[in-house]
């Protein structure tokens, strides 16, 4: 029988507060018509052993295993998808959730004529624990930031904590961008009218395991943001793209106009300041263009290869028509940018297809 509801969980090595949400969960919602999914992103910790103990001996949990693929939000689109239960339930891992909170948000779509039911940090009744006071200060700037760009008059759009209408949630899907960790910010505006109701919870403390909450996740935020407004109309990654290009290109013509002046030939000083923008490219699109299949260790050496390698075809154009300027007495700077300029839409196609798709 198809359950009423769906609780999605991603995972990324969580695998000893796998057993205590399963308990709430099933304490919380006796009575109830439900599974429970978990999307994992490859841990490396036991996480899907023991989801698969679990589901052994009770049919209602699920894994999804998720192979060269990360990102919360993406994760919870494909538990979300990966269901037929009208009702989608999203939270984490961490027992930072209060589970007891779901029968009242599952009462409320059962009897109002909502579209969301969210749990929040930030209205009466609720708050945010043991957190330091600094990161209370950041969570309230973004919040503010979130608020203005949402447009709904909603406490806490960056709630990871909700119930949404399946036949809602299959509305926005394709419009989704999937970036980051804010799955609810991401759907909300992609659909302003969807009506919602809030339900305070006290956000608890981590039981076991790592916070995933980094630097990167901020950046995360605000590309989720510049996605959403811009999205439409140059892909994001491609805006990126560019602005990682042009902090190589300042690298690029910086080294070039300094190496010059040492009385350096402009062949050694082109090819020179060539591979140094492209290892500073590299490292920028790695860590923000493709944050979310970043390469790491091993992988992340022989990706560089790979990227000298790709890359050397465009760099060896750039490089000999760049010379050729400049013996015709174009500006060194003029010579340089148009150089660096036409390898420049050959290394995001050919990189982005064979360096870090590969891993998606």
């Amino acid at each position: 029988m198809q359950p009423n509801l769906a609780i999605i969980i991603p995972t990324l090595n969580e695998q000893k507060n796998i057993p205590i949400i399963y308990s709430e969960i099933k304490s919380a919602l006796m009575g109830e018509s439900w599974e429970l999914i978990f999307v994992d992103d490859d841990s490396n910790d036991g996480t899907q052993k023991k989801v698969f103990e679990i589901a052994t001996n009770d049919s209602r949990v699920r894994l999804v295993h998720r192979i060269n693929r990360k990102g919360l939000s993406s994760a919870c689109i494909e538990g979300m998808l990966s269901t037929c239960a009208p009702l989608l339930a999203v939270m984490d891992a961490d027992l930072q959730h209060d589970v007891n909170l779901l029968p009242l948000m599952l009462k409320a779509l059962n009897d109002e004529s909502i579209d969301i039911a969210i749990g929040s940090r930030y209205i009466h009744g609720g708050g945010t624990g043991t957190w330091h006071p600094l990161r209370i200060f950041f969570s309230r700037i973004a919040t503010r930031i979130s608020e203005i760009f949402v447009g709904k008059n909603i406490s806490d759009p960056m709630s990871g904590f909700f119930i949404i209408r399946r036949s809602c949630f299959v509305k926005v899907v394709k419009s989704l961008s999937g970036r980051g960790f804010k799955i609810l910010m991401d759907i909300i505006t992609s659909d302003k009218n969807l009506s919602l109701k809030e339900f305070p919870y006290q956000f608890g403390k981590r039981a076991y395991g790592k916070s995933k909450l980094n630097t990167f996740v901020g950046i995360e935020f605000f590309l989720l943001i510049a996605e959403k407004l811009l999205g439409k109309l140059i892909p994001l990654n491609f805006l990126l793209f560019i602005i990682v290009g042009s902090c190589g290109a300042t690298l690029h013509l910086s080294l070039l106009y300094l190496m010059l002046n040492y009385n350096y030939t402009f062949l050694i000083s082109q090819t020179i300041s060539t591979i140094s923008a492209m290892t500073i490219n590299f490292f920028l699109n790695n860590s923000i263009t493709h944050f979310s299949y970043r390469l790491k260790g091993i992988s992340y050496l022989v990706g560089l290869i790979y990227f000298y390698t790709i890359c050397g075809i465009g760099a060896f154009t750039n490089i000999q028509v760049a010379s050729y300027l400049y013996e015709l007495n174009v500006p060194w700077w003029g010579a340089g940018i148009i150089g660096a300029s036409i390898s420049s839409v050959w290394n995001y196609a050919v990189t982005s297809t064979f360096i870090w798709k590969a891993h998606q």
